[in-house]
């Protein structure tokens, strides 16, 4: 017979590894036997990106008017994902002291350099802002306007090999009037200004109508922008690519729906892994349940990188479902928390609210 302490220090135990880690009833994308079943998160986690740091991966997305703000992720595969902190407690000043619904938190980028972890993002109506920490699950920095401007969204920032700091970002039509291009900025070597009005490097409305999402990568001697375009039901992803920072840029489209049911694999992140191996994460919007995360492979094929499976061997290819986990250690199942059943006394990462909380 148990004591009554024994079986207390026991829920208690559960209680917090549940808290900690929690495998959904719903939806698991690992299937225990080296393989995955995409999405990885079957929830709603806009304009996901992600970044390594030794054996560790953290993701973010967009959180709109939520609060706190931009969610912060860990994996240590690439599959099991579990909520471990916000970077943005609240929005400076009081617009958002009222809901302000699909403004504030969009398309971030997160990066790791020299230590520091980066998040970029924009907000349409007042411009780039920029946090920054040396401990992703501790506190993050204050946010600093980088860039006052309207309109100008989805920034991605890119430390050169000179030292030099530069921000591509894309442009949103209802407020800035203009889409479908891409701008580079150069920013201090702190990253927290911008130090010139700016080149425009792609001009996507012939062929790439709504280009939009850069992520900036340099490889190989080539400086890659990764960027989805023609819309986020349809679309699919552009890769951009060039010697020249300010160009020009080739372009090559390398993942597209293809024959499956992944509509519009749109915006995303990379990361490279120690083995070689590359992967990408990207959304597909799934309407009433959110724009959930895929996992896809990456190969890199004469300095393209083709993502997904690629069938026909065209050089597009499409999302795959099943496939094999990433080369890294095996790690224990969890997901990002769906649901609370209320038994702690503080409420769980899980929750945001509106607006900025109030006295």
């Amino acid at each position: 017979m148990y004591s009554k302490r024994y079986l207390t220090a026991l829920s208690l135990l559960l209680i917090m590894i549940g808290v900690k880690g929690q495998v959904s009833r719903v939806w698991s994308p690992d299937n225990g036997d080296g393989t995955f079943t995409n999405p990885i998160i079957h929830a709603d986690y806009s304009d996901p990106d992600i970044c390594r740091a030794g054996d560790d991966f953290y993701m973010t997305s967009s959180s709109f008017n939520s609060v706190p703000g931009l969610p912060i992720l860990h994996s240590t595969d690439l599959v099991n994902w579990e909520i471990i902190n916000y970077a943005v407690p609240s929005f400076p000043g009081s617009y958002y002291d009222i809901p302000q619904h699909g403004n504030g938190v969009w398309a971030p980028c997160l990066r790791y350099h020299d230590g520091t972890f980066y998040i970029y993002w924009g907000d349409p109506d007042r411009g780039i802002y920029m946090v920054q920490t040396t401990d992703p699950a501790g506190d993050w920095s204050v946010p600093i306007l980088v860039k006052k401007a309207y309109g100008n969204i989805d920034p991605s920032p890119l430390w050169d090999d000179d030292g030099k700091v530069y921000l591509v970002h894309a442009f949103a039509h209802s407020r800035a009037g203009i889409k479908s291009t891409l701008q580079v900025v150069e920013l201090t070597p702190e990253g927290d200004e911008i130090l010139d009005k700016g080149v425009i490097v792609f001009d996507g409305h012939e062929n790439h109508e709504t280009i939009e999402g850069p992520k900036f990568y340099k490889r190989n001697g080539y400086y890659y922008i990764f960027a989805p375009a023609g819309g986020v039901p349809i679309g699919w992803q552009l890769i951009l690519r060039s010697k020249n920072i300010y160009g020009p840029y080739e372009e090559k489209i390398v993942l597209a729906q293809g024959n499956t049911e992944i509509n519009g694999p749109h915006q995303g992140g990379m990361v490279e892994l120690d083995n070689g191996e590359t992967w990408f994460v990207h959304f597909q919007d799934k309407e009433a349940y959110g724009r959930i995360v895929h996992l896809e492979p990456v190969n890199w094929i004469n300095d393209w990188p083709i993502m997904g499976n690629d069938p026909d061997g065209d050089g597009t290819g499409e999302p795959v479902i099943t496939y094999k986990k990433p080369g890294l250690p095996k790690a224990k199942p969890m997901n990002p928390a769906d649901t609370d059943e209320f038994n702690v006394a503080k409420l769980g990462l899980q929750w945001q609210w509106s607006a900025n909380p109030q006295p």
